[in-house]
């Protein structure tokens, strides 16, 4: 009866907000977020909080805990979203401290170490200077190799685990080691998927292996490249000094999400479910970018539902707010085109402070869904009747400035209806992206574009001749080499 209320009360205060937008009593401005001010304040007050640290989670523990309980009926062992908070900048200019960042480009090193066989250690391994010792090999008539981590320290933490930064003392290289609690009753997904994957847009996994504490706790732990910076910290650092990113930023973050997730969701048949700027790394240096927390990542499987609390709130497709189970990846695709808006902005598209006030920011700006977006979204929401409100134009959210294919793709990306969203390799061809296939574009620091034109058959698997000639440059074609 509790729950039958929570909603009903919840519809009622949707439903107070929208008659009081659409009798004008509330107006929608040019900016998207009304009170957002107030709203990033707080936001900002609670990560500052929560995050003293590169890579701090930025949800409380009660999300968490919800989120444990829904992911689990899922069966799957959870894991915590991991994502930067810190004050450090990111720009062209780069401080010294940053330039001098040694990120060495393993893509091609070691790739042997996703498929060993996982070892059990004992000791927790967080400790600053504590060292961890594994072995990798093994298999195939290769022989063991010991490797050994020292702990740095501790970049992140959650209801679901910690992420501590180490040295591994045989190479030097600096590594991140996601360490997750095992529940012995289900297999790790994220692990799973990891070993799945290889792409340059996506974090590498170097290595795991299982440890051990004095209560007989057993932790899964992932040995992740590391990588510095984040979308998230990179945008905070412009709004900060009131300016815009540079449209060349927002370009090329832009592209590597939509290549990646055109990755995830065609090659390696993997939903994301909870992208946002926070889990997309960044090398200061090549501005390549790279995903990362597979922890809520699944392999959707048409027919069979998934839990509908999933993604991060400001990033959360409407479908989801409407509940519904039987969602394709086109809710990474919305969760994109809302990072690209926040990127063009310096603020959130959809600055909601709970489930229901999202739906409201997403309707003061998409206006009121109609009847077949509804039921496009979720079938059982058709009989329910909202309010109606005009779409607010996209050309009066954006500054004038801003340039009209950049506007576009925001609009075909946040799209209700899922099975209108443009795909990852659609969007990767789009006009907005131009700019990024000129031979002669370059970083403004002057350095080369980090990879960009360089796809494998199976990226590109199925795709029209017409879209190819559309997504590689001419002085890139027949090379299979990067811009």
């Amino acid at each position: 009866m509790f729950l039958v209320w929570l909603v009903n009360k919840a519809k009622m205060n949707v439903m107070r907000r929208l008659k009081s937008i659409a009798s004008g009593r509330t107006s929608i401005s040019s900016d998207p977020g009304g009170d957002y001010a107030l709203k990033r304040a707080k936001l900002d007050q609670e990560n500052d909080n929560l995050c003293v640290d590169p890579m701090q989670v930025d949800q409380n523990s009660s999300c968490f805990e919800m989120k444990a309980d829904v992911l689990s009926q899922e069966s799957v062992a959870g894991t915590s979203n991991v994502p930067a908070v810190s004050e450090k900048p990111v720009d062209d200019q780069l401080p010294d401290v940053m330039i001098e960042m040694k990120i060495r480009d393993e893509r091609n090193a070691n790739r042997e170490d996703k498929d060993m066989e996982t070892t059990v250690v004992n000791g927790s391994g967080t400790e600053t200077g504590q060292v961890i010792t594994t072995t990798v090999g093994g298999r195939d008539g290769k022989p063991k190799q010991t490797i050994s981590y020292m702990a740095q320290r501790v970049v992140g933490t959650g209801s679901f685990g910690v992420v501590f930064q180490a040295k591994c003392l045989e190479t030097g290289e600096q590594v991140a080691i996601k360490k997750v609690l095992q529940d012995k009753r289900y297999k790790n997904r994220e692990l799973q998927i990891m070993r799945l994957q290889d792409h340059p847009n996506v974090v590498r996994l170097r290595h795991s292996f299982f440890s051990t504490t004095d209560k007989d706790e057993l932790y899964l732990n992932l040995v992740l490249e590391y990588v510095p910076e984040t979308v998230y910290r990179a945008s905070k650092h412009y709004t900060k000094m009131n300016q815009h990113m540079p449209i060349i930023f927002v370009q090329l973050y832009t592209y590597q999400i939509c290549r990646a997730l055109n990755y995830l969701h065609r090659v390696v048949g993997v939903c994301h479910r909870d992208i946002k700027p926070q889990n997309l790394l960044v090398n200061p240096q090549t501005h390549q970018l790279k995903i990362c927390d597979f922890g809520s990542a699944k392999m959707l499987v048409p027919g069979e539902p998934n839990i509908s609390y999933i993604c991060s709130r400001y990033y959360r497709a409407p479908e989801l707010i409407f509940g519904a189970t039987e969602y394709t990846n086109a809710i990474d695709m919305w969760s994109g085109g809302c990072v690209m808006a926040e990127l063009l902005l310096g603020q959130p598209l959809f600055p909601g402070e709970s489930g229901i006030d999202q739906l409201v920011e997403i309707i003061k700006i998409l206006g009121t869904p109609t009847r077949e977006e509804i039921r496009c979204m979720n079938p059982n929401y058709t009989e329910f009747k909202f309010p109606q409100i005009k779409a607010h134009p996209w050309h009066k959210i954006f500054h004038k400035r801003m340039p009209p294919e950049a506007v576009d793709l925001v609009s075909r990306l946040l799209q209700y209806s899922p099975n209108l969203r443009c795909t990852a390799l659609e969007a990767c061809a789009h006009p907005f992206f131009d700019d990024l296939r000129d031979p002669n574009v370059s970083l403004p620091n002057g350095r080369a574009l980090p990879p960009l034109f360089n796809f494998t058959a199976q990226e590109l698997a199925g795709a029209s001749t017409e879209l190819r000639q559309r997504l590689i440059p001419a002085h890139c074609q027949g090379t299979g080499s990067s811009s």
